[in-house]
């Protein structure tokens, strides 16, 4: 580690942290999927990053956003984390369990199109962990909270303090400055994970939906001087906007360790082709993706972000964007408990 990453690892430790994922996650190369897309004379070496085995209430990214949240929340004095997100959100399930960690409530206000979905994947297992749900319709998805979500949260909000309870609220997505610091930190593991191996792959794919962790991965690449550029696959609409608030984040986030950033639109990039008819409707190539990534890697992908995420990344390969002698990493963000609320989707494929 160079004597910058050793002063940025430094400023991290110093920041509010609670354990709640098991780290660091592996880092594992897909032999077969690279042979079922080419082999070695036409598809890139693939690294995943396997942030799906944070262990939290079934692993995923936001356990390392979370960590610096819910320290956070506890500095503040909380008692009850209060977030956002849709019905099958990863977000709500994990935040509700790292409440049960650390002993706190949890109160869920979620988009759904009826007003009670059925309890299927991430909602299931949100009131198995007993948190506490709202519904709401879902709004535009330019904006972080629609106007519906915005006035519910100010009404759960002050319900929980009429209640003398303290709530703390997190973002959608966990996306806020705070949580980025998680994927800063995931960024220095990843750095020494990859020079150990004695690797230096050209880019860094993940999902990005509320971009919170696009804005931690982008921040500790410049932080870090990664050799890759973090390259996001759009599992939603509401660009330009997104970025915007992207950069806010990472600006933010910088500052909290003490080594201010300039940074715009030119150090972001998104991938728009995967989104399909919207956000948590699975497209052909994401089917095909979670097919290739379970038949020859037995690794499973979810059809709202980790599925997109791959199927970016085939259509580059395929498209001839990155050289056979490239390398390059997948951030696996989790998802396992969506699957099961797309049995419909999953069901045709043999």
């Amino acid at each position: 580690m160079s004597r910058d990453r050793a002063d940025l690892l430094a400023a991290l430790d110093g920041q509010p942290r609670v354990s709640l994922a098991t780290l660091p996650t592996p880092l594992e190369e897909a032999h077969r999927l690279r042979d079922a897309l080419g082999g070695r004379s036409r598809c890139p070496r693939i690294l995943w990053k396997r942030d799906d085995l944070t262990g939290l209430a079934g692993g995923g990214n936001k356990a390392r956003k979370l960590e610096f949240l819910v320290a956070d929340a506890l500095r503040h004095g909380a008692t009850v984390l209060v977030t956002t997100g849709g019905s099958g959100s990863n977000h709500a399930r994990m935040t509700a369990a790292a409440a049960c960690r650390v002993g706190l409530g949890a109160s869920l206000i979620l988009t759904a199109a009826e007003p009670e979905p059925e309890a299927q994947g991430n909602l299931l297992l949100d009131r198995l962990l007993g948190a506490e749900i709202y519904f709401v319709a879902a709004g535009d998805p330019a904006l972080a909270v629609g106007p519906g979500e915005a006035v519910k949260v100010a009404e759960v909000m002050a319900g929980l303090e009429a209640r003398g309870e303290r709530p703390y609220l997190i973002p959608l997505g966990g996306s806020s400055a705070v949580g980025a610091l998680g994927y800063i930190a995931a960024t220095l593991e990843l750095l020494g994970q990859l020079e150990a191996a004695g690797e230096r792959p050209s880019r860094l794919y993940v999902a990005a939906g509320s971009c919170g962790t696009v804005a931690g991965l982008v921040a500790g690449a410049l932080l870090a001087d990664a050799p890759y550029r973090v390259h996001g696959v759009a599992v939603s609409g509401g660009d330009p906007e997104k970025t915007i608030r992207a950069s806010a984040i990472v600006l933010e986030a910088a500052e909290r360790v003490g080594t201010p950033l300039s940074v715009g639109p030119e150090d972001f990039e998104t991938d728009h082709a995967q989104i399909g008819p919207g956000y948590g409707l699975a497209t052909p190539a994401c089917l095909e993706a979670i097919r290739l990534a379970a038949r020859t890697e037995g690794i499973l992908l979810d059809p709202v972000y980790t599925g997109k995420a791959m199927a970016g990344l085939i259509a580059d390969i395929r498209a001839g964007e990155i050289a056979p002698t490239e390398t390059v990493v997948l951030l696996h963000t989790g998802g396992l408990p969506g699957i099961f609320a797309h049995a419909a989707d999953l069901a045709p494929i043999r």
